[in-house]
């Protein structure tokens, strides 16, 4: 069994930040890609980024410059560094991670989700 517990949203200004963080714990024998998505109700999840086990990492191109995803593997912690946020950044966040289990099954599991709400 895998849980995921996402905390760090909530509401700020334009132009100030935030820091989201997801840790997993349970029956874990690796992880690989650690993923921050987002939805905005009546649209589309989308990706915002991901970072690989070895580091590498992708970005929506409307969050380039102004966030920056990392991960603590001691941890099984990714987190997400939102800065110069925007109002178009308001969203529920979700963190998704795809697990290695002990069993060397592999499983994709998603957080419960953290609203983030920027104000103009």
């Amino acid at each position: 069994q895998v849980q995921l517990v996402e905390s760090g949203g909530g509401f700020m200004q334009a132009g100030g930040s935030l820091r989201l963080s997801c840790a997993a714990s349970g029956s874990i024998f690796s992880i690989n890609t650690m993923a921050w998505h987002r939805q905005v109700p009546g649209k589309q999840r989308e990706l915002v980024a991901a970072i690989t086990s070895g580091g590498s990492t992708d970005y929506a191109d409307s969050v380039k410059g102004r966030f920056t995803i990392s991960r603590d593997n001691a941890k099984n912690t990714v987190y997400l560094q939102m800065n110069s946020l925007k109002p178009e950044d308001t969203a529920v966040y979700y963190c998704n991670v795809e697990v290695m289990l002990p069993s060397r099954s592999l499983i994709a599991i998603g957080g419960q989700g953290t609203q983030v709400t920027v104000s103009s």
